[in-house]
């Protein structure tokens, strides 16, 4: 079977034959890196179908797709809907900087939520140990998390959410505290800043009893 086909039969089964779970749909901007830390919530299953998709897209395709999914499908209103991506930097284009704010638009007019991270998914790792407010390099990022970390930090880890989950609500209040020094938000230039606290909170509301 190919792979469109049997991504079409996953959305077939979320929607059509099990109708007592809800479908809560992870549309990431990376292939490994958010979805495998994403999958390692210990969500309630018996309440929601977790779908988490690692694309390879960029910000606005992201969207894209995302959207497409959320409308190929019956979907009802107690689903959920998100997009995770970066703000990347990309010199040749010049309209990289409207593309980024544009696409959190076009996710939130369309009903899909974004966990954005200025200016990489790192930001949010390296919450959980200290408050950011200074914007650094994708490298000193990761040169960063092998510090704290006590070993090499390796970008596509399937174990990053049990190494970090003890500090995991410190991470939350830092990205809070680090959203409220800009006084008037803007995605584009508020670097560092991050929203996937939001989807983090929202994953933990259906954690098992």
């Amino acid at each position: 079977m190919s792979k469109k086909s049997s991504s079409r039969r996953n959305i077939d089964y979320y929607n059509r034959k099990d109708k007592s779970r809800r479908w809560f749909l992870i549309v990431c901007e990376g292939e490994k890196t958010e979805p495998n830390y994403f999958r390692r919530f210990p969500v309630d299953t018996k309440v929601i179908n977790l779908d988490i998709r690692g694309e390879g897209r960029n910000t606005n395709s992201l969207v894209t797709k995302a959207i497409k999914l959320k409308n190929d499908t019956e979907f009802d209103e107690t689903d959920r809907f998100w997009c995770v991506f970066d703000r990347d930097k990309n010199p040749k284009n010049p309209n990289d900087s409207q593309n980024f704010n544009s696409a959190i638009t076009l996710a939130r007019n369309n009903g899909i939520d974004v966990a954005y991270s200025n200016d990489a998914f790192e930001l949010w790792y390296l919450l959980h140990f200290d408050f950011h407010n200074t914007g650094i390099s994708r490298q000193r990022y990761q040169n960063m998390l092998t510090n704290k970390l006590g070993h090499k930090y390796q970008k596509n880890s399937e174990t990053i959410y049990e190494e970090l989950k003890s500090k995991q609500q410190d991470a939350i209040k830092h990205a809070k505290l680090l959203l409220q020094t800009y006084d008037r938000p803007n995605p584009e230039t508020d670097n560092p800043s991050t929203t996937v606290h939001l989807l983090v909170e929202e994953l933990n509301s259906f954690m098992p009893d």
